[in-house]
């Protein structure tokens, strides 16, 4: 890595360049996780519900049933298996046909087979990738800490657009994001270690303490124990030091975007709003620029 990191100080233009490439082919992948995770840790869960109830002799008749449905959640399924294809006719996606961004350009947005509209979204999810990585890869400049910065928005990437579609953060990921950011303090790749550790702890804590204040209050669940997860990874990263200013954020951005969505779908409170992305970006936020943050609202408040 240290090779790496001197040629690319040499030649920082490459460095953003290959930063850029590799992005858009990671957030081709992430598309993958995106949609395919939820539905593994779906499958993984019905699997354990319909073994516990077979062990006990119960339930048996309310499980999928047919023949025809348990060889079909047999067949592997998992981020490599099976290969893409497409929803409509089921053509498989060919290689030249899953280029990032490329692609969804030459084909017009359609299937190469059945000329059905494909998503949009994909292509913009591998651009997002790419810019958001290529600018944190820029802030940090050619150095250890722009790559770490650079996996770390990956995961956040995916943290985002999975909580945006199920409500969900998934334990494989956020746990994965959590341990990493600790073993990255030993060489204070960001923060101390001893930052890094109060932060991860006071991160899960204080969202903790929220969460059943709010439940032995009103007697509902305000958020779920994922976000007590990332706000930990995200602690582990930015240390005890950047938890107030990603509380701060994405309270803020959260309760703007809460309110504009309740009045645009006339939902009222009982509209269920995913805390997750708000928690991500202003991580990210804090990650890149907690001391300026922190300094410009110390020079307004005082």
């Amino acid at each position: 890595m240290d090779a790496m990191i001197t040629l690319s100080q040499l030649h920082p233009e490459f460095f953003y360049l290959l930063v850029f490439l590799v992005s858009l082919m990671v957030g081709s992948f992430l598309n993958v996780v995106i949609y395919r995770l939820p539905i593994m840790m779906e499958r993984s869960w019905q699997e354990e519900y319909d073994s516990y109830f077979a062990d006990t002799g119960e339930g048996t008749n309310s499980t999928h049933g047919s023949k025809s449905d348990s060889e079909s959640s047999s067949a592997p399924f998992n981020l490599v298996k099976p290969d893409s294809t497409c929803p409509k006719c089921g053509h498989t996606i060919r290689a030249w046909e899953n280029i990032p961004v490329i692609s969804y350009v030459l084909l017009k947005g359609k299937c190469a087979s059945c000329k059905t509209g494909i998503s949009p979204r994909y292509p913009l999810v591998e651009l997002f990738t790419a810019i958001a990585c290529t600018f944190t890869a820029f802030h940090f400049g050619p150095t250890p800490q722009a790559l770490w910065a650079v996996l770390f928005t990956y995961i956040l990437i995916a943290l985002i657009f999975i909580d945006l579609d199920k409500m969900l953060l998934p334990d494989q990921l956020t746990l994965p994001l959590l341990w990493l950011g600790l073993l990255l303090s030993t060489n204070s790749i960001f923060v101390s270690t001893t930052d890094a550790i109060v932060g991860a702890a006071a991160g899960y804590l204080s969202l903790w303490s929220v969460y059943w204040l709010f439940k032995l209050v009103t007697g509902k669940e305000g958020m779920g124990y994922g976000d007590f997860k990332l706000l930990a990874a995200l602690g582990a990263y930015t240390g005890w030091q950047g938890l107030p200013v990603i509380i701060l954020l994405s309270s803020f951005v959260g309760a703007v975007v809460g309110i504009a969505i309740m009045v645009a779908q006339n939902k009222g409170k009982s509209l269920a709003i995913p805390f997750g992305p708000y928690l991500a970006v202003a991580g990210w936020l804090t990650l890149l620029y907690k001391d300026t943050i922190i300094s410009t609202y110390l020079e307004l408040v005082l």
